[in-house]
């Protein structure tokens, strides 16, 4: 089979995730629509070769020596279109889930306020049941289409009570199924005024109590409620504890930031040290939401 148009090789992977850690990639596009991103991922079946797709890279550690096989960056696909009398809003999953919960509120339309200040996009968000601010992406959500790497030919749609979604958990975690667009159910009728100013403040209480300024994954840990990680991490005295250049953030006590030259092998050291004084000064077994690719 022929080689895709836009497939590259030995890609460097910092420069895809908002750590700026990871090694290269063995095989690497950016698809700039579904035609060549559905081609893309039937090649990789037919090599037999791995494959993945990340969206803007947060929410990732990827192992300083790369991934082997297809790793696709889907973050040009993006769009929306909103519905602002009945409240439907469907989106590609490139589209950045803080720029469809700015659009809308423009429209009137309630639900994704939240969302305002998620580093990811709407298929990291999916995949990733994410949430802030209380609310999170399995209440707004109506169906996802997806379609199965192996046969990519053949999109299909899932419901949301399909996802067996949970606290920052769905199925599409453990199935090798990629979502190529969600549809949401938001309120109508809102004064846009109203819904844009509640999206403006959640997005200054993000930005004024977290290390916006530097790279990081967003939160390392989910919450062991009723708990909260970032306040157990910080009780253990660990804001600001470094190995090389990965580093417990001093402002948030659930953010690692790269302080300049970090190693994915930083990154993880540190976790795992974070982990086990946590699980020794509280009892508490602190779990990643960072899913870790390229590791054995």
């Amino acid at each position: 089979m022929a080689l895709p148009e836009g497939l590259r090789q030995a890609i460097p992977l910092l420069d895809y995730t908002t750590w700026k850690v990871g090694g290269p990639a063995e095989w690497f596009a950016e698809p700039a629509e579904r035609a060549q991103l559905i081609a893309l991922a039937a090649w990789a079946a037919s090599e037999a070769l791995a494959f993945r797709c990340i969206g803007a890279g947060s929410n990732l550690l990827v192992a300083d020596d790369g991934l082997a096989g297809l790793t696709l960056c889907n973050r040009r696909l993006q769009g929306s279109v909103l519905d602002a009398g009945e409240g439907w809003v469907e989106a590609e999953a490139g589209e950045p889930i803080p720029t469809l919960a700015r659009k809308a509120a423009r429209a009137g339309l309630a639900g994704l306020e939240w969302a305002v200040g998620i580093p990811g996009t709407v298929g990291g968000a999916v995949v990733m049941n994410a949430g802030a601010q209380g609310g999170c992406t399995a209440e707004w959500l109506h169906s996802v289409e997806v379609i199965d790497p192996a046969r990519p030919s053949t999109p299909f749609t899932l419901m949301a009570h399909e996802l067996d979604f949970a606290y920052r958990h769905s199925r599409l975690q453990q199935e090798p199924l990629l979502v190529l667009a969600a549809r949401f159910r938001l309120e109508p009728g809102h004064n846009p005024s109203e819904v844009t100013g509640r999206t403006s403040a959640n997005l200054h209480s993000r930005t004024s109590t977290q290390p916006y300024q530097q790279p990081s994954c967003g939160s390392v840990f989910r919450n062991p409620e009723p708990a909260k990680a970032g306040r157990l991490i910080e009780a253990q005295g660990l804001k600001g504890t470094a190995i090389g250049g990965a580093q417990v953030s001093p402002i948030h006590a659930n953010f690692i930031v790269n302080t300049g030259g970090a190693t994915a092998a930083d990154v993880a050291a540190l976790i795992r040290l974070v982990q086990e004084r946590v699980r020794e000064g509280h009892g508490v077994e602190l779990h990643p939401e960072v899913k870790w690719l390229g590791f054995s």
